[in-house]
């Protein structure tokens, strides 16, 4: 299968990388690397799996990620068909903690940078005045070079760490997830769901992609991702639904049968219990806010 995105990997020369890139998808593999990464997506949908977390993304979405916290923007299935006129963009910067030298996070000056990037551990969402200000200076950072360009980085790094618009992704951050090792079995996992979640999908079947017993996988599962298999599939569905409610283009029972629930009654107590409130009430409050002057 051939890598859509490929893995930054930092030159020693380089103090940090950013790059835009143009495909037809994102790379679907859930993987993990040393580097800090500020990703800002600017074409493309899909879910987004960040440690534990689970949520749909489109344009706009922007999230840095701490080293090693396994991650994966993965498309919507339309985006990986045959014939197909989809593609998508992303803005994506790696760099290391020690940018500035091995001694970096003991300078006073950088204190709020350095406790920045302890909260990226769990990463962060940005949002708000901060993500059209960061937005604006990671396009203009891809056409800057030399000592302008690590200035302009920490800049952007100091207004990230003074703002209140970067909120924590994961519910925690476990190590059990963060080994090469892991990351193939949970591949073939969020591959076989991510195809199969719009219908019934049998325990034993996903557990057999694992080569694993029903038992023995619903364990695995929950100590790699830190919650149950069956509340995972749940929030896939949710976020599908989400999805579907904001298009405002299908009758809501209809979204339910679209996204895996079994009946409209499991559908509207699953939303909730996710959401915390029913699927009609979750798309007028969305339609309200779309309406609203900013």
């Amino acid at each position: 299968m051939k890598n859509i995105i490929q893995k930054s990997v930092i030159p020693d020369s380089k103090t940090f990388v950013i790059r835009e890139l143009n495909e037809p998808h994102f790379d679907p593999t859930f993987h993990l690397h040393p580097e800090y990464q500020l990703s800002y997506v600017t074409k493309g949908e899909g879910t987004r799996f960040i440690g534990d977390s689970v949520k749909s993304f489109g344009p706009g979405d922007m999230v840095l990620t701490g080293p090693n916290l396994p991650h994966v923007w993965r498309n919507d299935h339309a985006y990986f068909e045959k014939k197909n006129n989809l593609s998508t963009t992303v803005i994506v910067m790696y760099f290391h903690h020690d940018f500035l030298g091995e001694l970096t996070h003991q300078k006073e000056e950088l204190e709020t940078i350095t406790r920045l990037f302890h909260k990226s551990e769990r990463g962060l969402e940005i949002t708000g005045e901060t993500h059209a200000i960061i937005s604006k200076m990671m396009k203009e950072l891809l056409t800057m070079s030399g000592v302008d360009s690590i200035v302009q980085l920490l800049k952007l790094l100091d207004v990230l760490a003074n703002s209140n618009d970067c909120h924590a992704v994961t519910h925690n951050h476990s190590d059990s997830l963060n080994t090469e090792a892991e990351t193939d079995r949970m591949n073939k996992v969020y591959g076989y769901i991510m195809k199969n979640f719009r219908q019934k999908i049998v325990l034993e079947d996903v557990a057999a992609v694992a080569n694993m017993t029903r038992t023995s996988f619903c364990r695995y599962f929950k100590s790699r991702v830190n919650k149950s298999y069956s509340d995972f599939l749940k929030e896939i569905r949710v976020e599908y639904a989400c999805k579907l409610l904001k298009e405002d283009k299908m009758n809501i029972n209809l979204i339910g049968c679209e996204c895996g629930f079994q009946s409209p009654s499991n559908f509207h107590k699953q939303f909730k219990k996710v959401m915390g409130k029913q699927p009609l009430h979750y798309k007028n409050e969305y339609m309200k806010a779309q309406l609203e002057p900013y």
